[in-house]
Order: structure tokens, then sequence, then C-alpha cells
């Protein structure tokens, strides 16, 4: 099912994608019972701007992350971090190198000085 998806989504244009987006944006303003001109206050915007961004004309990523903030959906920008992911044979050698047991403290003897 995912595979079918993801060719869907490569088989479509950048403006078919856009308009995806601003669906999406209509589609959880409506699910919050918010008014254009309220999600534009919301977000900081004119409600014009997000008129436009519902019909998928082209917008400023910034616009697209002040709706979503607006709409409490800011937890989507998530998929886009990088996380830092340690392959299964760096995990082993990490756990190989770690400290089995605690060394004894050297002792230092406290030799008299020489007078030369």
């Amino acid at each position: 099912m995912t595979a079918i998806t993801n060719n869907n989504q490569k088989a479509k244009s950048d403006i078919a994608i856009v308009e995806t987006i601003g669906a999406f944006i209509k589609h959880h303003r409506l699910e919050q019972n918010k008014s254009q001109k309220q999600l534009a206050k919301d977000a900081g915007i004119n409600r014009s701007t997000v008129v436009d961004f519902e019909k998928g004309k082209t917008s400023k990523v910034i616009t697209f992350i002040q709706l979503l903030r607006a709409l409490n959906l800011l937890h989507i920008v998530g998929q886009f971090e990088i996380k830092q992911e340690i392959s299964p044979i760096q995990l082993a050698k990490m756990e190989l190198a770690k400290r089995k047991r605690a060394s004894k403290k050297k002792r230092t003897k406290n030799k008299p000085k020489s007078t030369w």
C-alpha cells in the first residue's frame, strides 16, 4: 500500500502537491471549525494569504509553518528531522570499548628531593 502511495506522489506535478497541501490546511481548518479570517489572525497573516494557500497557489514555506502552528499541527514538521543512527556494528564496537571494571589508583611514592 505504501509503495503505491509513494508512486502516486512521485507522479504528481509540483502544482498538484501544492494543491494537496492547501486542501490539507483547509480540511484541518474546517475540522477545527475556524473561519479563514480566524485562522489568518491566529497565524499572523492576511486572510487573502489563507485563501491563496488553500487554493494551492504557490506560497512560502514560512506561511505553511505559520498555518501549521495556528492549527496546532506543527508536530508534522518532525517528519523532516534528521536522526543520527548508529549501525549495529558500531554499537557492538562501542560496547566492547566500554570499561568493564575500575582500575586501582596508582600510588606515588614521595621520593626525597635530590641535593644535587
